[in-house]
């Protein structure tokens, strides 16, 4: 059985994650999601594709959002690693975390991603404040498009800002959706002073997980199809992604 110090902090740690996905929730009934969701809609009504990016633990945001069973199938995810499958950057240029600091390879990035005139483009960042960030998201703005961001409120006001405009992703957002997270991420404590318990990669996936349902929702509510993904190890999966994916012009395989 597992001892009381142990226990103590499974216990800590599952309110800490039950007191936040609880005020998300609250928050979202509220409509504070409603936003975020509205241009996700209107970028798949349009014909558009939702892209999600997010570098180091921020980037299981973007695949949340983006390929998986329940999601929606016009998205696309962005990564670092784009800079070397599609771009001809060197694989050992990707190793450790200079490169999210980076803001010289954003507008690379944006490029590679071939992002469209009536997509929507949803980024996730704890810190809110790397080069690659920030740049990302100031050159979907300077491409006419809007962009969702999902970060601490709590840290990044807290941390100086690594790009040289001086500006934090939310500051160049049109949406703001706060993941709740600590300074520093870790939520609990152990002991003394031992921070622990992560919990910005929880929240995140739970808000892409809310703005994927509600907007699966509003094509329900209004008679239409909502294009979602089965699950390929389910039959009839392939067929089904298959065929949405032809429809939206999604190819998995670029």
């Amino acid at each position: 059985m597992t001892d009381s110090a142990a226990l103590t902090a499974i216990r800590d740690f599952s309110s800490a994650v039950a007191e936040r996905l609880q005020a998300l929730q609250q928050l979202a009934e509220e409509g504070g999601f409603d936003a975020a969701v509205d241009l996700v809609e209107r970028a798949i009504r349009s014909g558009g594709v939702a892209y999600a990016f997010g570098t180091g633990h921020s980037e299981a945001f973007a695949m949340e959002i983006a390929g998986r069973a329940g999601g929606l199938i016009p998205t696309k995810k962005i990564s670092l690693r784009d800079l070397s499958l599609t771009g001809g950057m060197p694989v050992s240029e990707l190793k450790g975390g200079k490169l999210e600091r980076d803001p010289g390879i954003a507008e690379k990035l944006f490029a590679l991603a071939e992002v469209g005139p009536h997509d929507v483009v949803l980024i996730a960042s704890n810190s809110g404040v790397n080069g690659s960030i920030v740049g990302f998201a100031l050159a979907a703005k300077a491409n006419g498009n809007p962009v969702v961001a999902v970060t601490s409120a709590e840290h990044t006001m807290r941390v100086e800002p690594k790009h040289p405009s001086g500006k934090r992703l939310r500051d160049v957002a049109d949406v703001v959706i706060d993941n709740l997270a600590p300074y520093g991420d870790a939520a609990i404590t152990i002991g003394a002073d031992v921070p622990a318990g992560a919990v910005s990669s929880i929240t995140a996936a739970y808000i892409a997980q809310v703005i994927t349902v509600s907007v699966a929702e509003r094509f329900v509510r209004s008679g239409d199809a909502a294009p979602l993904y089965l699950s390929a190890n389910i039959p009839g999966g392939d067929e089904h992604n298959d065929a949405l994916e032809a429809r939206y012009g999604i190819d998995r395989t670029a």
